[in-house]
C-alpha cells in the first residue's frame, strides 16, 4: 500500500502565519501533501497544519495561509488599525 501523504518543504514552516479563510493566526507546523480521498480514486491536496495561541493545530489548504506581518502591513498602508478580532 502506497503512503498516503508525504512532507512538503514550504517558506514558512515555522513562521507565524494566518488563514485567511478563518483569521486564525498560529505557527506553520508542516504542510503535507495527503490524500484526502476516501474512496478508492485518490484525491491529493496540500495542506498546511497551523498550531493556534491555544496550542491546538488545525489544518487548512495551503494557499490560505500568509504571512501574519503581511496582513498587518497590508492594513497599516491602507491606513486601517488592525483588530484582534
Amino acid at each position: 500500500m502506497a503512503e498516503q501523504y508525504e512532507y512538503v518543504r514550504h517558506r514558512l514552516l515555522g513562521r507565524r502565519v494566518r488563514d485567511i479563510a478563518s483569521g486564525t493566526e498560529g505557527k506553520l507546523m508542516a504542510v503535507i501533501n495527503e490524500n484526502v480521498s476516501d474512496s478508492g480514486a485518490e484525491r491529493w491536496m496540500h495542506l498546511a497544519y497551523v498550531r493556534d495561541a491555544t496550542g491546538l493545530e488545525f489544518t487548512t489548504a495551503v494557499h490560505n495561509i500568509v504571512p501574519a506581518d503581511y496582513i498587518d502591513a497590508l492594513d497599516r498602508a491602507l491606513g486601517r488599525r488592525c483588530s484582534p478580532e
